[in-house]
């Protein structure tokens, strides 16, 4: 496929390259992987998912909400597992593009969505801000917040220093709007910690450099049996659903910013399940969509794909010639960036909105986000769609009863909407007050729906009055 390259493509792949180097090294460490596996997912992002057809301007390479789930699976599988996790995920993927399946992802909850990177943002944060003290985080959601009473005391101060300025400059540094469209806060935050601390020479943690051929590790023989185990099927398929509902919703808000072509939401997930598929390959992290880093090319002013794939050259490039150069990053530094990201991943204007005219959503998404917190993502997930569905449930339940006394001709009930079970107690407590030693007849031909039980329930009550009832009825199920 061939991609003509202006100037203000060039320009703009050089904005994502440094507004993705940071992000890239600071995710594969907060995800427990090599630092050089984060910036082989970049490249591929660029290079295999920006040559493919879907979304022209949106860019792709691994993403701070896979961070929380990531970490899981290396914990639980070890790093050698990554690489088949990915791969099926991507083959996942494709399949799921294949089968037209790319444009139902948008007809998840929004509140399910927000609750889910909300979650993850809380989670990201509690781990980090221990990062920020080269202080080790315990295991689960939880045990994360409870310690942060006591980390000041085990936060090496000198590392918390280094953190609390990095998270300054990346406050700061967007203020400055000119200096901001040249040069990235990440990029700015980033360097100037690997200066301050290399001058003065700091004892602080720093990332550790393996190289590029010892970090990428090929998926083995052995490794493909583990996809029999049901914690690993589960593990892909949240990889799976979870990086395509990111990408699929970042190419929505893409094409909000620019006028040009619209995604096409089954090809991008097919680019994004090939691009897994060989990060998988590679043993490298997983990929999606990432907003922060499509809205920057926007920004700077992209025209086609040209500016997505160049981005993947010059991490190519940069981990080819100048790997030593990630060991000059503290740790400290890059957790700062991510305690800034994770907080941005928390929908606090979305919630207020919410709040004013949809509070059953914000219900939703705040149980997504606990239960993120105190279980897993994956789990989290399926309760907050659980929620949705049931409050959907709930919404479109609306039975009225209307009551028309008609003296000795009798009392004429009307039931109109849909009769459900969860609105069985207040149809039958309507149904309760009515007269005993009055004829009644009940019409029900104003009922779109009426599930079985209330059918059940309102012959029960027809049959506790001891009449015979008329009622006409429309439709069922």
């Amino acid at each position: 496929m061939r991609c003509r390259v202006g100037k203000a493509d060039l320009f703009a792949s050089l904005v994502v390259f440094l507004v993705a180097l940071p992000l890239c090294v600071g995710i594969a460490v907060a995800s427990g992987v090599p630092a050089e596996l984060g910036l082989v997912t970049g490249i591929v992002g660029g290079l295999v998912a920006g040559l493919l057809p879907g979304s022209s301007l949106q860019v792709s390479g691994p993403a701070a909400g896979l961070t929380v789930l990531v970490h899981e699976a290396v914990r639980h599988y070890g790093v050698e597992a990554l690489g088949v996790l990915v791969l099926g995920a991507g083959l996942l993927q494709l399949g799921l593009g294949a089968l037209r399946l790319g444009r139902w992802f948008r007809a998840v909850s929004m509140a399910v969505v927000q609750g889910m990177l909300a979650g993850i943002g809380l989670v990201l944060v509690a781990t980090q801000v221990y990062a920020l003290g080269d202080a080790a985080a315990p295991a689960s959601g939880l045990g994360k917040l409870g310690g942060l009473v006591a980390l000041p005391g085990r936060a090496d101060p000198v590392a918390l220093s280094v953190g609390a300025a990095t998270l300054a400059v990346l406050l700061l540094w967007p203020r400055w709007r000119r200096g901001a469209r040249l040069v990235p806060a990440p990029l700015v935050a980033v360097a100037l910690a690997s200066v301050v601390t290399g001058v003065f020479g700091l004892e602080v943690r720093r990332v550790e450099v393996q190289g590029l051929v010892d970090a990428v590790r090929l998926p083995q023989a052995a490794d493909f049996g583990r996809l029999t185990e049901v914690g690993v099927i589960g593990t892909v398929v949240a990889f799976a659903l979870i990086a395509s509902a990111e990408s699929l919703f970042s190419a929505a808000a893409v094409d909000r910013l620019h006028a040009g072509r619209r995604t096409d939401y089954d090809r991008e997930l097919m680019a994004q399940g090939a691009g897994n598929a060989v990060c998988g390959v590679l043993g490298a992290l997983p990929m999606t969509a990432v907003i922060v880093r499509s809205a920057a090319n926007v920004q700077a002013g992209a025209r086609t794909k040209a500016s997505r794939v160049l981005h993947g050259v010059w991490l190519l490039v940069f981990t080819v010639v100048l790997p030593g150069m990630l060991g000059l990053i503290p740790v400290a530094a890059l957790a700062a960036l991510l305690v800034h990201a994770g907080c941005r991943l928390v929908p606090v204007r979305e919630v207020r909105k919410l709040w004013r005219g949809h509070r059953g959503e914000v219900v939703v998404l705040g149980v997504t986000a606990v239960a993120i917190v105190v279980g897993n993502l994956f789990e989290g997930v399926l309760v907050g769609l659980a929620l949705a569905v049931a409050k959907t449930a709930w919404d479109i339940s609306h039975v009225h009863v209307e009551i028309e006394d008609r003296g000795e001709a009798g009392i004429v009930v009307r039931v109109l909407g849909h009769a459900t079970f969860l609105r069985l107690p207040k149809l039958l407590d309507e149904l309760e007050v009515l007269p005993r030693d009055r004829k009644v007849r009940l019409e029900l031909g104003g009922l779109r729906h009426v599930d079985h039980a209330c059918a059940t329930a309102l012959e029960g009550w027809a049959v506790a009055r001891g009449q015979a009832l008329t009622a006409t009825s429309s439709s069922t199920s």
